[in-house]
């Protein structure tokens, strides 16, 4: 594969169809990732409980996906099949899998709402690279040589390896870097938005919440205390006063007795957690966290969602993170991924879900779904329709596809009738 230097990319006009190739490579309104992917990772990801756990779910079931092939027939999805150009995505890089593809997919799209993988020449042998997506730059071109005309399009990548905007950039033409940006962001035109973005102010006062139960601890596990002393008592002793005190704070000196001296008075101040209802504070935002996230409490394990647990409602919980989340997830991994592989013609590169045990109530349902349709076959197809137009119908689940064959069911016909094939009764 060749390799253009930058220059060279912006000024083969001919090559890229445009009249006025541009960058946004330096410009203000580059379509880059901002710097918030690290504070996300170092504030969230490794700091946060609640958002590792949202994370780590989401994580647990995207890598249980594996990658095929399916057929595509007048537009309907058929059969799933392999080949050895799969070996790409089962084998990215040496003793990497399909599930650590996945894995690095859905980590940066949460942290960063992008992931870039790159399809590069190592020793001679094809391999995927994951990009750290903050280190990545579009750049966008249009025919009236603005980044954002009605024609505007992705050009290709730039990846500071060095660390953002920093030392010299390596150019990826677009054919060989997958972009998966599951959502959107409102301000940018290629560009994903992180999830974590919406709940900033949740995140902020959840790891808020869980430092104000640190320092209650700290401070004894009790309520704040106000202490005051008689006027009378110098200003010297009350402040060897405060310093002797001062040294039995902390929850290792809880539970002691308190002595005071010179008329000291002591109130209590503030509340405790079951006065603050604090679980209840807290358990509502890890709710808005997970909700964000398009997890079911129940499913992340977290307070509220266990106080309403129950087999019923974890199955639907389940159904709902299966069908709302992780399919979708995994339509659009494939779609962007699919542009690194040679796929075969007339076929897409799919997602199979038959073996993942999170999933195997719904096989139970599809199940059950083929054995309506095959007893809807046998019937229409004893009344006398054809048996080709029998399965179109119920596959598109529409009765005005059925073509009927003329032959009428002998239930149907007088009694003492014959037919064409001399079986009467």
């Amino acid at each position: 594969m060749q390799r253009y230097t930058i220059d060279e990319w912006l000024m083969d006009a001919s090559r890229l169809g445009l009249d006025r190739p541009v960058t946004t490579w330096g410009a203000s309104n580059t379509e880059s990732i901002g710097n918030s992917f690290e504070g996300y990772v170092q504030q969230g990801y490794k700091t946060n409980g609640v958002i590792f756990a949202v994370i780590l779910a989401r994580m647990l079931l995207f890598t249980e996906a594996r990658f095929q092939f399916q057929q595509l027939d007048k537009g309907r999805p058929g059969n799933l099949f392999g080949t050895p150009d799969l070996a790409l995505l089962e084998t990215p890089w040496p003793n990497g899998t399909t599930g650590d593809l996945l894995a690095r997919m859905e980590q940066d799209a949460s942290l960063a709402g992008n992931a870039f993988i790159a399809r590069r020449f190592v020793d001679r042998q094809m391999q995927l690279r994951r990009l750290r997506p903050d280190r990545v730059d579009i750049i966008l071109g249009s025919v009236d040589g603005t980044e954002e005309g009605i024609d505007a399009r992705p050009l290709g990548y730039l990846h500071w390896s060095n660390g953002y905007r920093s030392g010299k950039p390596t150019t990826l033409l677009l054919e060989d870097v997958a972009h998966f940006a599951p959502i959107p962001d409102p301000t940018a035109l290629f560009r994903g938005m992180s999830w974590l973005t919406p709940i900033a102010e949740e995140i902020r006062s959840d790891t808020a919440a869980t430092r104000h139960k640190g320092r209650f601890f700290d401070n004894a596990a009790t309520p704040n205390l106000a202490v005051a002393l008689n006027e009378a008592v110098p200003k010297k002793d009350a402040l060897e006063l405060i310093d002797v005190m001062s040294e039995h704070e902390g929850v290792d000196n809880a539970y002691k007795t308190l002595w005071l001296a010179g008329g000291a008075d002591v109130k209590v101040v503030g509340a405790d957690l079951k006065q603050l209802d604090f679980k209840v504070t807290q358990g509502a935002g890890e709710t808005r966290i997970a909700a964000a996230g398009g997890v079911p409490p129940v499913i992340v394990g977290l307070s509220e969602g266990l106080q309403q647990a129950t087999y019923s409602n974890y199955g639907q919980a389940r159904r709902k993170f299966g069908d709302g989340w992780a399919r979708p997830q995994w339509r659009m991994a494939a779609a962007c991924l699919q542009k690194l592989i040679p796929t075969p013609a007339g076929s897409r590169l799919w997602y199979d879900d038959r073996d993942i045990s999170f999933l195997q109530e719904d096989q139970k349902d599809a199940a059950e779904i083929l054995r309506v349709d095959a007893e809807s076959i046998r019937t229409l197809t004893d009344g006398g329709y054809t048996p080709e137009s029998v399965v179109a119908a119920v596959q598109a689940r529409n009765p005005a596809l059925l073509v009927h064959s003329g032959l009428i069911p002998v239930q149907l016909q007088p009694p003492g009738s014959g037919n064409s094939t001399g079986g009467g009764i």
